[in-house]
C-alpha cells in the first residue's frame, strides 16, 4: 500500500512542478536550463522549495530528476530545426544580447551541465554535438539579422 501511495505522491509532484513551475517557462530548453539549476552541482540532488514543502524530500527530489530526464530525452530526440527553435525561445528569456549568449556558450560549453547525473555517454555525447550544430546555425542567423 505505500508503495502505491509513492507512486501517487510522485505523479501529484511531477504534475505540481509542470503546473506551478515549468509551465510558466518558454520552451525545452528553458526548462532543462531550469530543472538542471534545481541540482546541487556537488551532491547531484536536486532541491525546490516548493515541491520540498508540498511533498516529502525525496519526492520532490525524485520528481526534479524525473522532470530533467523527461526534458533532456525530448530535446536530444529533438531535429536540429526544432533545437535551433528551442535555442531562439531561451535566448528571447534571457536578458544578455543574443550574440553573446551563444559565444559564451560555444565558448565555455555551459550546457555540459544541463544533462542529468546519470546520462547515458552516447546520448550526451550526442546532445552535446547537436548543442554545437544548433549553436553554429543560431549564430549565423543573428548575424544575418542586423539589430536596429
Amino acid at each position: 500500500m505505500q508503495n502505491r501511495e509513492s507512486r501517487i505522491s510522485l505523479a501529484e509532484a511531477v504534475q505540481d512542478l509542470q503546473r506551478r513551475t515549468l509551465a510558466s517557462l518558454q520552451g525545452d530548453m528553458a526548462k532543462l536550463v531550469y530543472l538542471a539549476s534545481t541540482r546541487d552541482y556537488i551532491t547531484g540532488h536536486y532541491y525546490h522549495d516548493g515541491l520540498a514543502f508540498r511533498f516529502t524530500g525525496p519526492v520532490a527530489e525524485l520528481a526534479l530528476g524525473l522532470s530533467h530526464h523527461e526534458v533532456f530525452d525530448r530535446l536530444t530526440e529533438a531535429s536540429l530545426q526544432n533545437l535551433v527553435t528551442e535555442i531562439g525561445l531561451f535566448l528571447q528569456t534571457t536578458r544578455a544580447e543574443p550574440n553573446n549568449v551563444v559565444e559564451i556558450w560555444k565558448n565555455l560549453q555551459p550546457y555540459r551541465m544541463l544533462i542529468p547525473g546519470d546520462c547515458d555517454r552516447v546520448a550526451c555525447e550526442f546532445f552535446f554535438s547537436n548543442i554545437r550544430m544548433a549553436l553554429t546555425v543560431v549564430r549565423d542567423r543573428l548575424a544575418q539579422c542586423p539589430r536596429g
